[in-house]
């Protein structure tokens, strides 16, 4: 099965780091972020991926173009202008690189890839910026049993400030480090998809969000259903996130589920 990941947006948000690099390509632990979920995919042995480009597209084909330049001990005889390779860490991943446009809204960036799914009765889908420890192979054993078009996985975010509890006389009887958002279940990515999700991606897409038109349709024809995930899940909004993934690739990567 093949997964398709959104990686053209502008990262107005991060933009400290963006107007030098497309979102995907922020590094954490020295890997771009979009490393990090490519293997999360292979880990549950899903290995071939369509990448949807568009803000600065080429700084991702450049790192793929060289990926295995950049993980090899190198010998460069200037002189006779030879490259000798002493080793190299090969991955087992194949990467379509796909322009999808610079303004296109994600719906029309999805559609732009229909044709390097013919064929393809299921795919996956996510973003480019988020990182999860959900279980892949559960997912898509669940998507399967239900046999409905979509499968979303649901997830609670931590909030953003710490809370206190206190008693009736205003005393603090506690303090919860960024609880989970009051259970509200939001969009967390990682979806498995039936090629059957095109009929909703038809006409001028160009300015629509898949979360908008396709998943609102999706919804009214009782075609999406959610994959509860109450494990780890983070996104990478701000420079702040950034910060605490780096963090967390230091002291406990609790979506690092590979050797």
């Amino acid at each position: 099965m093949k997964v398709v990941i959104f990686a053209g947006g502008l990262g107005s948000r991060i933009s400290e780091e963006s107007h030098l690099k497309p979102k995907p390509m922020i590094e954490i632990g020295g890997k771009p972020i979009l490393w990090h979920i490519m293997k999360i995919y292979q880990s549950h042995g899903y290995t071939d991926f369509i990448v949807c480009l568009g803000y600065k597209g080429y700084i991702i084909k450049e790192y793929f173009a060289n990926y295995f330049l950049h993980n090899a001990d190198v010998t460069f005889d200037l002189a006779n202008n030879q490259m000798e390779i002493h080793k190299a860490n090969a991955e087992n991943l194949k990467v379509t690189l796909v322009d999808t446009g610079l303004n296109t809204m994600t719906a029309g960036r999805l559609q732009k890839v229909k044709s390097y799914l013919e064929g393809e009765e299921e795919f996956m889908l996510t973003y480019g910026d988020g990182v999860s420890n959900v279980d892949i192979t559960a997912l898509v054993n669940f998507h399967r049993q239900h046999g409905k078009i979509a499968t979303v996985t649901a997830i609670q975010p931590a909030g953003k400030f710490g809370v206190l509890e206190t008693n009736s006389n205003e005393e603090v009887t506690g303090f919860v480090e960024k609880p989970n958002s009051g259970g509200a279940w939001i969009n967390g990515g990682f979806f498995v998809l039936k090629s059957d999700v095109f009929k909703y991606l038809e006409g001028n897409m160009e300015d629509e969000m898949w979360e908008q038109k396709p998943m609102k349709g999706l919804t009214q024809d009782q075609e999406l259903v959610a994959y509860h995930h109450h494990g780890f899940w983070k996104c990478m909004d701000i420079l702040r996130d950034k910060v605490e993934l780096e963090k967390m690739w230091i002291t406990n990567p609790q979506w690092k589920k590979w050797n």
